[in-house]
């Protein structure tokens, strides 16, 4: 391996066998390699090292040497991900290296998707161009390339449905459109559980949910809550392939027309699901409530078997609370739920923001765009989960499982005030940070940007994580908070699901909140790039078309976001001549690259 032969070099060994001299001549031929006095050595503009491609540009980790070199994405000349390169030095500003790779001298033994355009190779991850002869293909095919060969060809541009492999792949999530099923029957744990099937349990999801894994019913009476999740944990055994396969996972994931689970179909929507009018395995969160105080005076845990009365729609609900037509049970929890949450948010925030779902054709063309706002409904449903999740978190010790969001750093609060201040939005720091937030809240709803200024305060935030000890969730205003209300599509769930019932902490409970943190992050970069593929792929097919949109960015390059017709869909502005941030403009599309997502419209 050519890498032994530089490791030599630099640790001035002289033992050099026949084949590695006649290629150390080759360099030396080229100024890459000097001699003096049988002692081998890199020229001085020179350097060697694996190269490390980050989101927009690149660095080399020098062999035998802690050094980074930085590299342009335009200098890569081909070279990928771990490959050993020679570098040569071509900038040296205030004392930081650049340089642009000069040969590549090993490649990486990794896979890397690569597409055809205009008769030439790139990298789909960092449309950097590759230097290999290829006839094979057609433009627009997109490839798999291991070791400088063809490895296989996933399909071509022009097929929509391209996109959901490009983006699977580039977040190594290909393999879940595999079959996955259950391989045998699943032996359940045997366990007395209580019988529930006698209260009239309720579930509450979208209309097209296909996995119900929460039910909810209040006995307004009794003052008691009752929270059932479908309890997973009996069907997957700590361990099993099928615990591994999950754990591998992390999280269900939806895409616009389909979702690929977390476990298999047959658990997620059939047997583990709370189905209306059928008897289901259930993991209870039974919670006492003091309505006149508004407070939990107690909760229990404990497994059970329910049958759900009742399935609803959010907009179902939402028809019953605007038509006060809610039966009575729901009414009364309705009602205290509203009570709930406006006592949360004293410590808590509500935030105006939009949720967009894509809504796709049988071929998986994009074909609309529906906002999904927070609705009463939605509040009811997630008012009792919140209490179930904080519940759960107060029922283990500091080791465990837990949901946390660090309090937002006072720097960037600083410079959240500071660039409020370029849309005229004069807020100051109060006492402290939940009133300064309110504060500049109710700035920006009295100028008519409550929902923009919200998606910066979101910004400004530190991102919520995963951790193993106790501790605060910023954003929601709980000291302790965890996650249990969703095992179906969340490992996370499932695990604390099984501390709660065996008082057992995984050994490697620290790796595995890391791990699910970092999944996470990486699944919402996942359907931020498929989403961004649909609508480069709509705006191809609707150049010229003129449109509402928003400037949304002022950063490199201005960038509008459309609203209305194509909401969500974001621009890159050709023509910025100095417009505010968050002004409405109309805009026309002019350009759109499927490889890239890039997509160019000029202000009118």
């Amino acid at each position: 391996m050519k890498d032994k032969i530089f490791k030599k070099i630099l640790n001035k060994n002289t033992d050099f066998d026949n084949n590695e001299l006649k290629y150390i001549t080759s360099l030396a031929q080229q100024g890459i390699i000097k001699q003096e006095n049988n002692c081998y050595s890199l020229s001085k503009k020179y350097k060697i090292g694996y190269i490390k491609i980050q989101s927009n540009i690149a660095i080399v980790e020098e062999l035998n040497s802690k050094t980074n070199i930085f590299v342009d994405l335009q200098n890569l000349h081909g070279a990928m991900q771990n490959d050993l390169v020679i570098v040569k030095v071509i900038f040296h500003p205030r004392g930081r290296l650049k340089a642009k790779v000069e040969q590549i001298v090993q490649r990486a033994l990794v896979d890397i998707l690569c597409y055809k355009n205009e008769n030439k190779i790139f990298t789909m991850q960092y449309h950097s161009l590759i230097d290999i002869k290829e006839n094979t293909l057609q433009n627009g095919d997109i490839f798999i390339l291991s070791n400088s060969t063809i490895k296989k060809v996933l399909g071509n541009i022009s097929n929509p449905s391209i996109d959901k492999m490009i983006s699977l792949y580039l977040y190594n999530n290909l393999y879940r459109l595999d079959e996955y099923k259950l391989e045998k029957n699943i032996n359940i744990t045997n366990k007395t559980c209580v019988d529930l099937t006698h209260l009239p349990f309720c579930t509450i999801d979208p209309i097209t949910a296909k996995d119900h894994d929460d039910a909810i019913y209040y006995d307004p009476q009794q003052k008691i809550l009752y929270v059932a999740i479908a309890d997973v944990s009996k069907y997957i055994q700590e361990g099993s392939t099928l615990d591994q396969e999950a754990r591998k996972r992390g999280f269900s994931i939806y895409l616009p027309n389909e979702v690929l689970p977390m476990i298999p179909f047959e658990l997620s929507a059939d047997l583990c699901s709370l189905k209306p009018d059928v008897n289901r395995y259930a993991f209870v969160c039974k919670i006492y409530i003091n309505d006149k105080k508004t407070t939990v005076t107690k909760s229990e845990f404990f497994e059970a078997i329910i049958k759900s009365h009742n399935k609803y729609s959010y907009e179902e609900i939402d028809l019953q609370i605007q038509n006060n037509t809610l039966e009575h049970s729901l009414e009364k929890l309705y009602n205290l739920t509203k009570k709930f949450r406006q006592k949360r948010l004293l410590n808590g925030y509500e935030f105006d923001s939009k949720e967009y779902r894509l809504i796709e054709d049988k071929d998986e063309n994009l074909i609309s765009v529906k906002e999904e706002q927070s609705t009463a409904s939605h509040q009811l449903v997630e008012e009792c989960m919140l209490l179930a999740n904080v519940q759960a978190a107060s029922k283990i010790n500091n080791l465990g499982i837990f949901r946390v969001h660090q309090e937002i750093d006072i720097q960037k609060l600083e410079e959240l005030l500071t660039n409020l201040k370029l849309l005229g939005i004069k807020a100051k720091l109060k006492n402290n940070i939940h009133s300064t937030i309110e504060s500049i809240q109710q700035k920006a709803l009295n100028v008519g940007l409550q929902e923009e200024v919200d998606q910066l305060i979101i910004q400004s935030q530190q991102q919520a994580k995963y951790a193993p000890l106790k501790s605060l969730h910023f954003g929601l205003g709980f000291e302790s908070y965890s996650h249990f209300t969703s095992p179906i599509r969340r490992y996370s769930d499932l695990v604390l699901h099984r501390i709660l019932k065996t008082n057992k902490i995984p050994q490697d409970i620290e790796q595995l909140c890391e791990n699910l943190s970092n999944q996470e992050r990486e699944i919402t970069k996942l359907t931020w790039d498929l989403n961004e593929r649909k609508y480069a792929r709509w705006a191809i097919n609707n150049l010229d078309t003129i449109l509402d949109a928003i400037i949304i960015e002022l950063d490199e390059f201005a960038k509008a976001m459309c609203i209305g017709t194509i909401t969500g869909m974001k621009c890159n502005i050709i023509n910025y001549n100095g417009e505010k941030l968050f002004s409405k403009v109309k805009i026309q599309l002019l350009k759109a690259d499927l490889f890239t997502k890039n997509i160019e419209c000029k202000i009118i």
